[in-house]
């Protein structure tokens, strides 16, 4: 599989946003009230990414470390001011559905997560297909959730009728606590699958975050690996009390020695 292709399927099917990292849960939650909401939710967001991780590589080596991350909060703010002045005169009734979370976009833990993890240290394509797939993932899981609440609460999908006359609509799917249920039901059928793929001997175990690490049994914080040279991230430890433990006696004999 070609690089793109890679990033694409990695987004949709192995890191999934939604249902395998459970990243960006407040719009997952609030939004999904109807599948068109869903789907204009994941554009938004999914426009937002591809462009800031794009802008970000691009400037990955004039960034300076020590404050990127105010600087990708200043790029990925200024995308998200440009769609939603898009989504103001053009898509307005769209617009007020989402009300405060499009600006909410700006804080979005999937941006910044893929700003930090992989367009700071890839290059301009592969980060561009990297948040086109990350946002594709989010935008179906969005537009999945939002679509089984309207069929549920109110018999309806994109706003057209599909269910029976006598279908009584369940109002509860089309309120708050309609949404963990639903968000529940799709995340125990993705474990499900991934459970049946393990059975057939296929290798599910790694959910990684860009750098293809098993991260939810990494011991190094904060990227470790990409931040440091191997032979300093090898000594390193994850507890960073383990390090002055042996520390002590050495301090005491030196003042004893100076005695």
């Amino acid at each position: 599989m070609n690089r793109a292709g890679e990033r694409l399927y990695n987004g949709l099917v192995k890191e999934n946003p939604t249902f395998v990292l459970m990243l960006g849960m407040c719009p997952t939650l609030a939004v999904t009230t109807s599948a068109m909401n869903g789907l204009g939710m994941g554009l938004t967001t999914l426009a937002v990414l591809a462009m800031s991780n794009l802008f970000i590589s691009a400037l990955r080596k004039i960034i300076p470390d020590r404050v990127r991350i105010p600087a990708f909060i200043v790029i990925i703010a200024s995308f998200v001011t440009v769609v939603q002045l898009l989504l103001e005169a053009y898509l307005n009734d769209l617009n007020k559905a989402l009300g405060v979370y499009i600006p909410l976009i700006v804080v979005n833990c999937i941006i910044l997560g893929r700003a930090e993890s992989f367009a700071y240290s890839n290059p301009p394509i592969a980060s561009l297909f990297d948040g086109i797939g990350m946002g594709l993932g989010f935008t179906v899981a969005l537009t999945c959730i939002g679509a089984l609440r309207e069929l549920l609460g109110a018999g309806e999908i994109f706003g057209y009728h599909v269910m029976p006359e006598s279908y009584t609509p369940i109002g509860i799917f089309v309120l708050a606590p309609g949404a963990f249920f639903v968000l529940a039901g799709l995340t125990a059928l993705q474990n499900y699958a991934k459970e049946a793929g393990a059975r057939k001997g296929k290798d599910v175990s790694k959910i990684g975050s860009g750098c293809s690490e098993d991260c939810m049994n990494c011991s190094v914080s904060g990227c470790g690996k990409r931040k440091i040279g191997d032979e300093e991230a090898a000594g390193r430890t994850s507890d960073p009390g383990k390090q002055s433990v042996p520390e002590k006696p050495e301090k005491a004999a030196d003042r004893e020695g100076s005695r």
